[in-house]
C-alpha cells in the first residue's frame, strides 16, 4: 500500500509541468508488469477454489475495502455525476470481463499461455486508440506492435505452422483471447474519460462500479458456495490479487496512461511472458519447451523497441494537445 502514498496528482501542465519524470513513470510500469505477471501464476493456483465470478467479486470487494482509507484521507467522499459514473462503469466493464475470462481460461490452459496471449492486447489497444483517440502510432511503434504479435502467435502455436494454419487453439486460450479484446479497451477508455480528477478518485470508482458488475454476474452462484470449505491458500491468493494485482496495478496503470499514452502503457505486457517464465522457474515449475523461447524473446524485445523515443513522442503529443486547447 505504501507505494500509493507518494503519487502526486497531475495538475495543469501549463502551470505545474510534469509531476513525475519520464524515467520514473517507466519504472512504475516495470514494477506493475512484475506484479501483473505474478497474477497469472497466482490465478492458476487458485482458480479451481471458487467459481471465477465469485472469486472476482471477493477480490474486488477486498480491493474497495482497502482502498477506502486512501480515498477518504486524501480526497474525502463525493458522489460523481451520473455521466462520470457511466464512464467509470465502462472502464470497469472492460476489466471485469477480462478478469472473468482470465480465471475461467486458467482452468483449461497454462499461466504462460495466457501471459503470451495477453501480449496481443497492445496491438488491439493501438488500433482502438488510433480509431477512437486519433493517437499517432508512428512507424517504430507500429513495427514493434507487429513484432510482438508475431512473437505471441509463435508461442501460442508453439512454432508449428500446421497448427497455425489449422487454428489449433485450445478452449482456454480462446476464452482468454476474447478477454483480451475487452482489456484492450481499458487504457483508451481511461485516456478518453479522465478529466483531471485525481487518479485515486478514478481508481476507486472503477473498482466500486466493478463490484456492481460482479454482483450481477455472481449473484446466481453465491448461494451454492461452501465458504467454510474454501482453502486458506485461496483466501491468501485473493488477498494478494486484491491489494497488489488490483489496487496497485490499477493505480499505476491509470497514472502512467496519462504520461505515456494507451499504446505505450499496454506495450509493457510484452514483458509478462518473460516474467512468468522466471517466476515459474523460481517456484520450481521448470521451463517450457525450447521451441517457444524464440517467441518469448521477440515479444520481450518488442517492448524495448516500442519505448524508443518515448520522451520525444510524449513531448510531441503534449504540444499537439496544447495546440488544440
Amino acid at each position: 500500500m505504501v507505494i500509493l502514498w507518494p503519487m502526486v496528482r497531475r495538475g495543469n501542465e501549463k502551470e505545474e509541468g510534469r509531476a513525475l519524470p519520464l524515467w520514473g513513470v517507466h519504472t512504475l510500469m516495470l514494477l506493475a508488469s512484475v506484479i501483473v505477471a505474478t497474477s497469472f501464476t497466482v490465478g492458476a493456483a487458485i482458480t479451481r477454489g471458487l467459481d471465477p465470478a465469485v472469486l472476482l467479486l471477493v477480490r474486488y470487494v477486498m480491493a474497495v475495502f482497502f482502498f477506502v482509507p486512501v480515498l477518504l484521507l486524501n480526497h474525502g467522499f463525493t458522489l460523481p455525476p451520473l455521466r462520470r459514473l457511466c464512464g467509470y462503469s465502462a472502464i470497469s466493464a472492460s476489466t471485469v470481463g477480462f478478469f472473468w475470462c482470465m480465471f475461467e481460461s486458467l482452468r483449461y490452459t497454462s499461466a504462460l499461455n495466457t501471459s503470451v496471449i495477453f501480449t496481443l492486447v497492445p496491438g488491439i489497444s493501438g488500433i482502438y486508440s488510433a480509431v477512437f483517440l486519433r493517437e499517432r502510432l508512428g512507424r517504430h511503434r507500429l513495427i514493434a506492435l507487429v513484432l510482438g504479435m508475431v512473437g505471441a502467435i509463435w508461442v501460442i502455436f508453439q512454432g508449428d505452422i500446421h497448427r497455425l494454419l489449422a487454428l489449433d487453439i485450445n478452449y482456454g486460450d480462446m476464452i482468454f483471447l476474447a478477454g483480451c479484446f475487452l482489456m484492450a479497451a481499458y487504457t483508451p477508455l481511461v485516456k478518453r474519460i479522465h478529466q483531471q480528477e485525481s487518479m485515486v478518485v478514478m481508481t476507486f470508482w472503477v473498482l466500486l462500479t466493478g463490484v456492481g458488475w460482479l454482483v450481477l454476474l455472481a449473484l446466481p452462484r453465491l448461494a451454492a458456495v461452501d465458504w467454510q470449505g474454501v482453502a486458506m491458500r485461496v483466501w491468501a491468493g485473493i488477498l494478494y490479487l486484491a491489494i497488489f494485482s488490483t489496487i496497485v496495478t490499477f493505480y499505476l496503470t491509470h497514472l502512467s496512461t496519462l504520461y505515456l499514452g494507451p499504446t505505450r502503457v499496454m506495450a509493457y505486457s510484452y514483458f509478462y511472458p518473460a516474467f512468468v517464465l522466471l517466476i515459474d522457474w523460481g517456484l520450481g515449475h521448470g521451463l517450457p519447451p525450447a521451441v517457444i523461447l524464440p517467441g518469448v524473446v521477440v515479444v520481450t524485445l518488442a517492448t524495448i523497441v516500442l519505448q524508443q523515443g518515448a520522451a520525444e513522442n510524449v513531448r510531441a503529443d503534449e504540444a499537439g494537445g496544447r495546440g488544440t486547447r
